[in-house]
Parts: C-alpha cells; structure tokens; sequence
C-alpha cells in the first residue's frame, strides 16, 4: 500500500530543493508507481509544473533540415546510412526553405522552431546555411530558434550564438551504461562533451533521451540524474516509435501508464525544465496523450524528423480543451519595434539581425 501522501511530500521536495533532493529511491518509486495512484502522482507532478509554468504549453516545430545518409549508427534512427529503411534522404535545405518552415512554425504558433540535420556534426557549408538561415528568421520573426547539427566544436557552437540561435539540441539518449547499445560510432561522453560546449558558449542546452529501447529502469533513472547534472534548460523525452529497418524495429511500444510515470520522475528530478514529451507521443500514450499536459509544459506539433504527429488544430483543441493556453515569444514593446524600423530605413530592409534582442 503506497503512502497516500507520498507523491506530494515529492512534490514539496522537488520544489523546496529544485529537483536535486530528489533521490534515486524517489524516482524508482515514481517509475514503481501502482496504475491505481497514476492519478495522484499526476496531480502532484502537476503541483510542480504549475508552479514554474502555470498552464501555460509551448509548441516546438522541427524541420528536417538535411535527412539520411547519417554516418551514425544509432540504432534506433531510421536516417543512419548503416540500415535500410524507407527514410528520405536529401542535402541540406536551402536558406529560403528553412527561412519559410520558420513562418509556417509561426503561423503555428509555436515557441520554438529547430533546424536539424542527420550527421556527425556541422560541416561549414551546413552551418553557414544554418547561421545565414538564423540570421534572417530572427530579422523577420518572434520565435525562439533551436539547432541540433550533431557533434559541436567551440568555434561552431559561437558562430551559432553569433547568429541568433538560442538553443542546441544535442540528446544523451540514455545512461552511459546502456549506451553501447544504442550507438557504436561515437560515446556517451562525446554527447556530454558537446552539450558543456554548447552551454559555453552561451546557448541554452536542450538535452533529453529516448525511453523504450529496452533500457533498464536504472539507466531511465540515470539519464534523468545525468541531464540534472548537467543544469540542462530544456528536457526533451521521447518515447521509442520502431522504425522498419532498424535494429529496434521490433522493440514493443510503451504503455500510456508507463510513459506517464517516467514525464512525472523527470518532472520532479527537473521542475524548473522546459520539459517535453517529444517523439513518439502519439503512438505511445494514444488516448491518455492529454494528460501529459499536466506534467510537461512543451510539445512538439505538426510532426517529427522522419514520422508524422498531431496537426497543430488538433494540438491547440487539445490544449484548449484541458482550460490551457499556448504560449508563444512576445514581440518587442512597441518603442523598440520603432527603433527596429528606423535601423532597418538607414541601413535596408534585407540586412540581418535588424530585430530587437531578446
């Protein structure tokens, strides 16, 4: 028999102690948790959320930037050369194209808008396309810009910075136990190595990993500890959705239930966290898919790197119907949008980085 307080004195921990009095014990309990007291853990989960994020949702886009032909081997991605699947492949946008998935994201809108390219890390025709891209969304739009290029350099994650974007997705994916398991071609440390670059060079840190690759529910624990560690802004989770052709294309798909229980572990171990329930959403929590809004505060809408998702109409019924809001970047006072128009008069409309900072 669970002690019925017992999901609230968590609660009241995470918030007194910003997650790091949360224990191992503790989230193993959380992960432990009866179906029967799924509601209660919710509602506590939901004490913390709403107290850093109100009801307030944030809508990420992604845009497929440059798919497949990934040197990668991670096991779980249809885009890596090593396997075959039926994911596309074509080289990287151009700068127009990434510049208009920005302005559908915002029609959408959404928070936040990432560009994302299948490879190793950034060659410099790859980020002087991202960086010029960045550079013009941030003259035109109110969004919050997020890049994930693969493995980072300090010189590139400070060209990034330089051009506008505010955050660098770059997942652990799991503990660095399991990790052989996942991917061969590169370590779980060089994964740690590139999010510390990133947050060096001033750039928010969007970090968080795949559950449902037949991890034990220690290395779910560690990932979540590990990403506490690292003081990450932003906590993406995902949820394994099999990909024909890859080596955990058998994998079964997670149960609603559980999937709960593990956004409500990471909320408590991360309160403060922009914390997303990200790929595999629809496919894994099906119809408990709105109570999930209870615990993270972020989704992503209008589909995923490789997989279709929620339509962002659907996405805003649902957030509307649970009495939530969509949150979206506030535009500059109205003072400062004048002194953007007068800079941008004397020096031309086509020139970049003529918004306000933000």
């Amino acid at each position: 028999m669970v002690d019925p307080t017992l999901w609230q004195t968590l609660a009241t921990r995470s918030l007194q102690t910003a997650g790091h009095g949360i224990t191992r014990d503790d989230a193993r309990q959380v992960l432990d948790a009866p179906d029967d007291e799924l509601l209660a853990l919710l509602d506590a989960a939901f004490r913390v959320r709403r107290e850093h994020h109100g009801r307030r949702v944030r809508l990420h886009v992604l845009e497929n930037a440059k798919s497949g032909a990934c040197p990668e081997d991670c096991r779980f991605c249809s885009q890596s050369s090593s396997y075959e699947t039926p994911a596309g492949e074509y080289p990287i946008e151009t700068v127009e194209q990434l510049v208009e998935g920005a302005r559908r994201a915002k029609a959408a809108h959404a928070w936040k808008y990432c560009m994302v390219t299948a490879t190793r890390g950034p060659s410099r025709r790859d980020l002087d396309v991202i960086c010029e891209a960045a550079k013009r969304i941030k003259s035109e739009l109110d969004l919050t810009l997020c890049a994930s290029l693969g493995l980072l350099t300090p010189d590139k994650a400070a060209r990034l910075k330089e051009a506008g974007i505010d955050r660098f997705n770059h997942n652990l994916e799991t503990s660095e136990r399991f990790f052989p398991e996942v991917a061969t071609t590169h370590t779980w440390q060089d994964r740690v190595a590139t999010v510390k670059i990133a947050k060096a060079a001033g750039l928010e840190a969007c970090c968080g990993g795949i559950v449902g690759m037949g991890e034990q529910q220690d290395d779910v624990i560690d990932l979540a500890l590990a990403l506490r560690e690292l003081a990450v802004e932003s906590v993406p989770v995902n949820f394994l959705d099999p990909r024909p052709g890859t080596p955990m294309a058998e994998r079964a798909r997670m149960t609603p239930s559980e999937c709960l229980k593990v956004l409500a572990m990471f909320r408590f171990v991360h309160p403060r966290a922009d914390l997303r329930v990200a790929g595999g959403r629809e496919v894994n929590l099906r119809w408990m898919q709105p109570l999930a809004l209870y615990v993270v505060n972020s989704i992503f809408t209008s589909g995923y790197l490789t997989t279709p998702g929620a339509t962002p109409s659907a996405d805003h019924q649902m957030i509307r119907d649970l009495g939530f809001e969509v949150e979206e970047v506030p535009s500059p006072a109205p003072w400062r949008e004048g002194a953007v128009a007068a800079k941008a008069g004397a020096c031309g409309q086509d020139q970049p980085g003529l918004h306000a900072d933000r």
